[in-house]
């Protein structure tokens, strides 16, 4: 009964922990081994269609590629002229924001020992398109702004809940690179 309760604490929100804690060693140990490196390569296919395929990352120089590469295709909705066959890229950047925060949530509760019974992330944003056709250079091209709700629900203490959704936000790297500049160069190939 002890090793089954032992197996249970071990994995948190289907989280293992021991993992983690072995994961977070080896950072310790040799910091060059968290040095990661995410490539993607976009094909436009046809009208507002595109497909990016992506291989594999590296880590610390060394690639490691997936066993089958993930294939991520956009397009616009119909207002904008796509044939809305799928996400365009600003609904893609809110998954991805929603992505980041949920597993930075999770892997923390996890850590800490919360259990999740069921967590929702809602996203907004508000886009004006004449900054992206080129209509008035006095409205950007993306979001004006984003809202995020997050709804988890659990056991724990609210306290303890409003903290672990608090901290996600500071470790969250797609919430970070959004609040914070970071370089960015586009170059012709």
């Amino acid at each position: 009964m002890v090793k089954v309760q032992e197996e249970i604490k071990r994995y948190v929100n289907g989280v293992d922990v021991e993992r983690i804690d072995e994961l977070k060693a080896s950072f310790n140990d040799d910091p060059d081994l968290a040095s990661l490196r995410f490539s993607a390569t976009n094909v436009w296919v046809d009208g507002a269609k595109s497909r990016t395929v992506v291989k594999g990352l590296f880590q610390n120089e060394k690639e490691i590629v997936h066993d089958a590469p993930f294939v991520l295709e956009s397009d616009e909705p119909d207002v904008l002229l796509g044939k809305d066959t799928a996400p365009n890229a600003i609904v893609s950047l809110l998954h991805a924001l929603a992505s980041s925060l949920s597993v930075s949530i999770v892997y923390h509760a996890a850590m800490r020992g919360i259990d999740i019974d069921k967590l929702t992330i809602s996203l907004e944003g508000d886009v004006d398109v004449h900054g992206f056709l080129g209509m008035s250079k006095e409205v950007r091209p993306g979001f004006q702004d984003l809202r995020v709700k997050v709804s988890l629900e659990s056991g724990a203490p609210e306290d303890e809940i409003s903290d672990l959704v608090r901290y996600a936000q500071t470790v969250s790297p797609i919430l970070d690179s959004l609040r914070n500049r970071i370089p960015l160069d586009v170059e012709m190939a």
